[in-house]
């Protein structure tokens, strides 16, 4: 009998040249294609959740002006470049 929160398996068929894709992917970020599949999935669901935060607030305050978008996009620009700048000097 396992002890803890066993994690739940899936059965999937995915088409073959996705299949390659994602075992060249895994093998170059160094972690199982379980692993990997898990963070390529967490991060579609975080997204979703992004745009229907998103959607829901203009529903209650209106669209985003041009303005408003522009500096979004400036912003994220940034934080990619930031974080890319931290990832190489570690």
């Amino acid at each position: 009998m396992p002890r803890g929160n066993p994690s739940p398996k899936l059965a999937i068929t995915i088409d073959p040249e996705v299949h390659k894709r994602i075992v060249a992917a895994a093998t170059r970020d160094g972690v199982s294609i379980s692993a990997w599949m898990t963070s390529a999935a967490r991060e579609v669901l975080q997204r979703r959740a992004g745009l229907a935060a998103v959607a829901k607030w203009e529903r209650q305050h209106g669209s985003f002006t041009a303005e408003e978008i522009e500096e979004a996009r400036r912003r994220v620009r940034n934080q990619l470049q930031t974080s890319r700048t931290t990832r190489r000097s570690a």
